[in-house]
C-alpha cells in the first residue's frame, strides 16, 4: 500500500504538471500582441536561457535531490512551474522572460527528483511497470493539455492569454500532490544506507558506465534541440497571425503515440543485450530522415507529420532507455546514472545552442538550425552503428573460443 500511494501521488503530480494548454502555442504568444517580441528575440536570446540555467542548476540541484531525500526538490518543481507560469502572465519584456526561462530551467533541472524518488521506494521487481506509469501518465497529461489548447482555441476561439491562464490552474494543481508524498530514509551520498543495501554496487559497476556511454547520445535533453524550435520553423511555414494552426493537434497525435509506447514498455519483454545499438542506430538515422524532411520540403503537414513521428520514435526510446538503466543499477544509483546522463547531453545541447541557435554565435535562421539539427541525429546514428557492429563482433569472437575449447574440456572428461 505505500508504494501504490507513492505512485499515484506521483502520476497526479505528473499529471497536473504536464497538463499545459499553452505550449504548443508559446513561440506565437510571445510574439503576439501579448508579449510583442520579435522571432530573433524568441529564438536567439530567450529559449537559450533556458538551457542554459538548466545546465548551471543541474549539479547543485542533483546534490540537493541526494540531501534533501527527493521530496523537497518535487516541492521546489512544483514552486518553479507556477512561478514560470506568473510569469508568463504577468511579466512583459525581454529581461522578464529571460528570467521566466530560468525558472523554467529550474524546474526542469529538478525533473532528476521525480523518477529517482519512486525507484527509492519500490522494489527493483516492479521497476519496469512503474517506470511505464510514471512516464505514461506524464505524457499523457501532456498530451490532454495540447489536445484542451488546441480545442479551446478552434472551438471556443479562445485567446492565447487564456491558454496560459488555463496551464496556471493546472501548475496550481499540481502544487498539490508532492506535500503529501512520504519522506524517503535513503539517499546515495549524504545519508547512510540500510546494511545489506550494498550487496549490488560491485556488480553493476560495469553495466553503470556501458549504460551512461551508450544512452547520452539520446537523451532527453538532446532530443530538446529540435522540439524546442519546432514552432519557429512551424511559425516560419505557415504564420498563426494569417492561418488557422494545429500545433495542439501535432502535440497531441505524436504525445499519444509515444504515450502507449511507453506502457506497452511496462507489459512486454525487451531484449537489447545483442541488437540495441544496432536498433539505436536505425531509429536515430529516422529521426535524422525527419527532421530533413521537415526542413527541405518546407510543406506544414509533412513538417507535422514528420515531428509525430519523431516524437513517437523518442518516446519509445527514452522510455525503454530508462527502464534498461534503471533495472542494471542498485535503486540509490538511478539518480546518479540520470544525472551524469542528462548533464553530458545538456552540455553537448548547450555547446550546439551557443554555437547555433545563440546570437552571441552564429545566431543561423530556423532553416538552416534544422539542417544542423539533422546531420547531429545523422552522426549520432553512425557512433550507434560502429558500436553494434563492435560488439557483435566481439561477442561472435567470445562464442568462436568456447566452441574451440569445448572439445577439449570434453576430451579431458
Amino acid at each position: 500500500m505505500p508504494v501504490l500511494y507513492s505512485t499515484l501521488c506521483l502520476c497526479a503530480y505528473g499529471l497536473f504538471s504536464n497538463l499545459r494548454p499553452s505550449e504548443p502555442f508559446l513561440t506565437a504568444y510571445l510574439m503576439g500582441p501579448d508579449k510583442n517580441l520579435t522571432e530573433a528575440q524568441v529564438v536567439s536570446e530567450i529559449y537559450p536561457i533556458w538551457t542554459y540555467s538548466y545546465l548551471a542548476l543541474l549539479f547543485p540541484v542533483f546534490l540537493a535531490t541526494d540531501y534533501l531525500c527527493y521530496k523537497p526538490v518535487l516541492v521546489l518543481q512544483a514552486v518553479s512551474f507556477v512561478v514560470t507560469y506568473v510569469m508568463l502572465l504577468k511579466a512583459h519584456g525581454l529581461r522578464a522572460m529571460q528570467l521566466l526561462e530560468f525558472f523554467f530551467g529550474l524546474a526542469t533541472a529538478s525533473e532528476v527528483a521525480y523518477f529517482s524518488y519512486i525507484y527509492n521506494v519500490v522494489e527493483p521487481a516492479h521497476y519496469r511497470r512503474v517506470t511505464a506509469y510514471c512516464r505514461s501518465v506524464t505524457l499523457f497529461g501532456s498530451a490532454a493539455g495540447s489536445l484542451t489548447g488546441q480545442l479551446l482555441l478552434t472551438l471556443a476561439e479562445v485567446k492565447l492569454v487564456h491558454l496560459v491562464w488555463a496551464t496556471l490552474a493546472s501548475a496550481v494543481v499540481a502544487f498539490v500532490p508532492p506535500w503529501f508524498l512520504p519522506m524517503p530514509k535513503r539517499s546515495l551520498f549524504f545519508h547512510k544506507k540500510p546494511e545489506g543495501a550494498i550487496e549490488r554496487q560491485c556488480d553493476y559497476t560495469g553495466a553503470l558506465i556501458e549504460k551512461v556511454d551508450n544512452k547520452v547520445p539520446l537523451d532527453n535533453e538532446d532530443v530538446s534541440i529540435v522540439l524546442n524550435y519546432a514552432q519557429p520553423l512551424w511559425e516560419n511555414i505557415r504564420p498563426s497571425s494569417d492561418y488557422d494552426i494545429y500545433n495542439g493537434y501535432v502535440e497531441t497525435l505524436s504525445t499519444l503515440m509515444g504515450a502507449v509506447a511507453a506502457l506497452l514498455v511496462g507489459h512486454l519483454p525487451v531484449r537489447w543485450t545483442v541488437w540495441g545499438e544496432l536498433v539505436l542506430c536505425a531509429l536515430s538515422l529516422l529521426m535524422a530522415a525527419c527532421v530533413f524532411v521537415m526542413v527541405t520540403l518546407k510543406s506544414i503537414w509533412l513538417c507535422y507529420g514528420s515531428y509525430i513521428l519523431f516524437r513517437a520514435t523518442y518516446m519509445l526510446l527514452i522510455t525503454v532507455a530508462t527502464y534498461q538503466v534503471a533495472s542494471s543499477l542498485d535503486m540509490q544509483r538511478y539518480a546518479m546514472v540520470f544525472g551524469v546522463n542528462t548533464f553530458v547531453a545538456l552540455l553537448l545541447q548547450s555547446l550546439l545552442t551557443l554555437v547555433v541557435v545563440d546570437s552571441a554565435g552564429l545566431g543561423l535562421d530556423v532553416f538552416t538550425q534544422f539542417y544542423v539539427y539533422g546531420g547531429y541525429f545523422a552522426v549520432i546514428s553512425t557512433v550507434f552503428l560502429f558500436a553494434g557492429l563492435c560488439k557483435l563482433s566481439m561477442r561472435r569472437h567470445a562464442e568462436q573460443e568456447v566452441l574451440s575449447r569445448s572439445p577439449v574440456d570434453t576430451d579431458s572428461t
